[in-house]
């Protein structure tokens, strides 16, 4: 949206600055999202009482009542109509008149062709390939808020990729709402995105967003284990590792399946780095559940775990189940929980201590530390006074020598450069 509006002739200032059009793209997956999205929107008016503002996103598209009610917007739209997101502006410009457009999504549908934008600002181009759901996980907005599964057609990807690189971007991450379930009406699979990707000359390094689990079939692995610039990191959303409330979330997989993925991983990528997100709280979990859950978390040696409370969210199964759990009983879980993640990113930094990979260097704001990811996702970091040149979208040889916290520390193996 920000490059549509650059190519048709206006000016991007910074947030907080007077600005004559105000675009809320909005996120609807907590409540709690809706809650701040709706306090920006006033807070903005408040502000800006002459700004046209537009609201779009996934919160009018999953409550389109609800947004459109919404007075302190003038433009409220869902994601179906972000391509016409100027154009509705720019009548609203002429005629002062208020618009509401959000549409249905369908069956038929097909993945919405948008630019990528400019990434000139990051080492990192993000790359949306699939977008919708077809899962409908019991706690889950999205497939109300994003339609069915869709993705962008292999020709697309590959002019895409290439027009990234060719702006000196080294590497690319392939996202998607059910990032798995990629080509399917396509007769393809992930693993055609990724070998295009790795494919395109200038990327060094291709990462992979969130995965489903239960897509992932041993054809698959084989091929993505063949890629050479795939980085190895792996994020499988396991939400919890206790198959009866895997079972009530409406997940496709139980422990013992997300256990051989994993162990699969692990034989054809044998440095990658597992991470996940873990749920507390669900519906009707029992002090067993959680525990059963803590203990497989515990046993799978994450890399990184994201724990996060149950929410409830109007217009989901979960909302309407019995068996709601009590806030304090979220944190007292929550906090154990989140314990274990810890002690798993820790033993995760501390065998990493000794290897020598490469790091493709980011951050520069830091005094002290270059800042930069290894192929896994592990952040490392390097003293500064050691060189005094730009490392900024640089890859290079180090060698790791500790670790505090968050992150490694590491050495260059060549410093004459």
């Amino acid at each position: 949206m920000k490059t549509a509006f650059k190519e048709s002739g206006y000016s991007i200032v910074q947030s907080g600055s007077v600005a004559d059009v105000i675009v809320i793209n909005s996120c609807t997956v907590t409540s709690s999202g809706d809650s701040r999205v709706l306090s920006a929107l006033r807070k903005m008016r408040a502000n800006s009482p002459n700004a046209v503002i537009a609201l779009t996103g996934c919160y009018p598209q999953a409550f389109a009542a609800e947004a459109s009610a919404v007075t302190e917007a003038d433009i409220v739209i869902g994601t179906k109509e972000r391509l016409r997101l100027i154009e509705i502006v720019g009548d609203f410009l002429v005629c002062r008149e208020r618009t509401v457009s959000i549409s249905e999504y369908g069956a038929d549908d097909k993945f919405e062709i948008v630019t990528c934008g400019e990434f000139t600002e990051n080492t990192r181009a993000f790359v949306k390939i699939q977008d919708g759901c077809n899962r409908f996980c019991s706690y889950c907005i999205i497939p109300f808020a994003r339609g069915r599964c869709r993705s962008k057609p292999i020709d697309i990807l590959k002019t895409e990729l290439a027009e990234i690189a060719g702006n000196g971007t080294k590497e690319a991450v392939l996202t998607g709402i059910n990032l798995a379930f990629y080509g399917r009406e396509f007769g393809l699979n992930l693993a055609d995105a990724v070998e295009t990707a790795c494919g395109i000359e200038g990327l060094e390094r291709i990462r992979l967003g969130s995965l489903e689990p239960d897509e992932l079939c041993d054809g698959v692995l084989d091929r993505l284990a063949e890629q050479r610039k795939l980085c190895p990191q792996f994020h499988l959303s396991l939400q919890s590792g206790c198959d009866r409330t895997l079972k009530a979330m409406n997940r496709k997989y139980d422990a013992a399946e997300y256990r051989s993925l994993v162990e699969k991983l692990r034989k054809r990528f044998p440095d990658c780095a597992i991470t996940t997100d873990i749920m507390i709280g669900f519906p009707g979990e029992t002090d067993g559940d959680f525990e059963q859950s803590l203990e497989f978390v515990r046993e799978i040696g994450f890399a990184k775990v994201h724990v996060f409370r149950y929410s409830r969210r109007k217009g989901t199964a979960a909302d309407r189940m019995d068996g709601q759990i009590p806030e304090n009983i979220k944190s007292e879980r929550w906090h154990k929980m989140t314990e274990a993640a810890e002690h798993s990113r820790t033993e995760h930094l501390k065998g990493m201590v000794g290897k020598t990979v490469p790091v493709l260097f980011e951050k520069e704001n830091c005094e002290n530390f270059y800042r930069g990811y290894a192929p896994d996702y592990t952040p490392i970091k390097i003293p500064k006074k050691i060189i005094k040149n730009s490392l900024r979208n640089s890859i290079f040889y180090v060698i790791i020598k500790g670790y505090d916290y968050d992150f490694c520390k590491g050495e260059f193996i060549d410093v004459c450069f």
